[in-house]
C-alpha cells in the first residue's frame, strides 16, 4: 500500500474484517525493532449525544435496589459514616 501526502493508509479489507475495524474504531501504529504493528485499540465507534441517550434509556430500571432509597443505597455501597453521630 502507499501512503498519501497527508500519511495515510488504507488497511486491507481482510484485515479490517479479521480485526473487527470500521468506521469509528481506533487504531495505533507501534514501532518496534521489526517495524510498525498496527493494535487495535477501540472497535467501539464514538457515541454520539443521541446513542447516549438512547443507552440511557435502555438502562433504565434495570437495576433494582431491593426498596432501599438513595441514601440507604450509598450506605450499603460505601458503608456506615464513622464520623456522623446517630441519624
Amino acid at each position: 500500500m502507499r501512503v498519501t501526502e497527508k500519511g495515510q493508509v488504507t488497511i486491507p479489507k481482510d484485515i479490517r474484517d479479521r480485526l473487527n475495524i470500521g468506521p469509528g474504531s481506533e487504531v495505533d501504529f507501534i514501532a518496534d525493532d521489526k517495524g510498525a504493528r498496527l493494535v487495535v485499540i477501540s472497535n467501539e465507534p464514538e457515541m454520539s449525544g443521541s446513542d447516549f441517550e438512547t443507552w440511557l434509556k435502555s438502562r433504565s430500571g434495570s437495576f433494582d435496589t431491593g426498596g432501599m432509597t438513595a441514601d440507604e443505597f450509598m450506605e450499603f455501597l460505601r458503608g456506615a459514616r464513622d464520623d456522623l453521630g446517630p441519624r
